[in-house]
């Protein structure tokens, strides 16, 4: 598989308060990485940088070959960086169906196939996103960043706060997303064991530094480690 995204030497955070350190990695087309860490350890961070809304010190973002650190947010949506931060972001004055053509770019995936993956928002096209509960939003926050076509997916704590139904539901979407469409996608999320199920690789982060990296499925199979650097061994 050819690299999709490289990150060498990036700091990066909020003003003068630099949150993340020295972080260096590389996914390649394809691949799907658990972004793991213990609350505030610059998780959110690294995404926000990935999306351009931190500040950023130093170090170099690529993506595709293109200089994405360079360009501003709407710059790299267009390079290819699909965004679902943990606040989704929808447009909540606007109906399902005007926040999936919106911003719609063309591609394989449109309103149409977001809403077969998501059946819940096809029966809810012509509702107001202050009219969706809490899953939906996210389903919709999911469907709008598909339908931007990215090369990159990122999942900012995509299951927080959901109904066990719900979690299932998004969880067979990701799944059908990164394994049977092959879209990269880089996930943080507090529940490792779900996330590494569907991962290929992993990265765990400390203070704002990479502490540990490892395939998902040797992460997955190690309880000890995963207690010791996140404090859950399930």
């Amino acid at each position: 598989m050819s690299e999709l995204l490289r990150i060498e030497n990036l700091s990066a955070g909020y003003g003068e308060a630099v949150v993340l350190h020295d972080v260096a990695f590389a996914l390649s087309e394809g691949q799907t990485l658990a972004l793991l860490g213990r609350n505030g350890t610059g998780k959110t961070t690294l995404i926000n940088t990935l999306a351009g809304a931190t500040r950023q010190h130093g170090g170099s973002i690529t993506l595709g070959g293109q200089a994405l650190h360079k360009l501003a947010p709407h710059q790299r949506a267009a390079a290819g960086i699909g965004w679902v931060p943990q606040e989704r972001n929808i447009f909540k004055s606007l109906t399902v169906h005007e926040n999936l053509t919106a911003v719609e770019r063309q591609g394989k995936w449109n309103p149409q196939r977001v809403y077969e993956m998501f059946p819940r928002l096809a029966e809810r096209k012509s509702n107001l996103g202050t009219q969706l509960s809490g899953g939906e939003q996210q389903m919709l926050a999911v469907g709008r960043a598909l339908v931007l076509n990215p090369k990159l997916l990122l999942l900012d704590e995509p299951l927080e706060g959901l109904a066990p139904i719900i979690v299932e539901e998004l969880l067979r979407a990701i799944r059908r997303i990164t394994q049977d469409e092959g879209l990269a996608a880089i996930i943080v999320e507090q529940h490792p064991q779900a996330i590494l199920a569907i991962s290929d690789e992993a990265v765990v982060l400390d203070h704002g530094t990479i502490v540990h990296t490892d395939s998902a499925a040797a992460l997955r199979t190690q309880p000890q480690v995963l207690d010791r650097l996140l404090g859950v061994a399930r």
